[in-house]
């Protein structure tokens, strides 16, 4: 039996793009929630006949109000797992505790190192010489969740934040339909910071 997965997004929807194409036994995609409308994720969510909701937090009185209607939006799918594919906003107490250790995110950098919004312009201003990406567990913190797997991006001189971000975003890619696809057949175990897919 396939696992539902619902793919939280805010932008271009890239990484929603790479798991629809390697949608498989898996898992199915149930539902695509946004926190704007009229973005390139959604019309990928429309092309593949998959129903997009969008939940703004401008609509909401207060920040409270948003992560409640979020929660049971994500909760009106009854997803196994839930993904945040470049969705730029903290996932609030009501869908984390709905989804206790079920919220996938992605960061680009090697947590934790770069936690945040920035972490590619980070690490280049640090002069780091290495980066990459992390696929972790969503807790209350930012980026602060248990870490399923990583990859490095090496940065290159003459490199800046975009073309730096290009490499990674690839990587990204192939790493979350990797870790979803197999969190979806296999579960997890979580251990304090340790997590194992079997």
């Amino acid at each position: 039996m396939r696992a539902r997965i619902v793919v939280l997004v805010s932008g271009a929807g890239t990484n929603l793009h790479a798991l629809i194409e390697a949608a498989h036994t898996s898992y199915d995609i149930v539902g695509v929630v946004a926190d704007r409308a009229g973005i390139g994720g959604l019309r990928r969510a429309e092309a593949a006949d998959i129903p997009g909701v969008v939940i703004d937090p401008g609509s909401y009185p207060d920040r409270s109000s948003w992560d409640r209607a979020l929660a049971i939006a994500i909760a009106g799918f009854d997803p196994s797992w839930v993904i945040c594919a470049g969705f730029m906003r903290i996932i609030g107490a009501p869908a984390l505790e709905a989804f206790p250790l079920r919220i996938v995110n992605t960061h680009p950098a090697l947590l934790p190192a770069f936690p945040g919004a920035h972490g590619v312009r980070d690490a280049l201003d640090y002069g780091a010489k290495v980066t990459g990406c992390t696929v972790h567990l969503v807790d209350e913190g930012v980026d602060t969740g248990p870490v399923l797997a990583q990859r490095a991006v090496e940065i290159h001189e003459g490199d800046d934040e975009a073309s730096v971000h290009e490499r990674i975003k690839v990587v990204e890619r192939e790493l979350l339909v990797d870790i979803v696809t197999r969190l979806c057949a296999l579960g997890c175990t979580v251990d304090g910071r340790k997590v194992t897919i079997p």
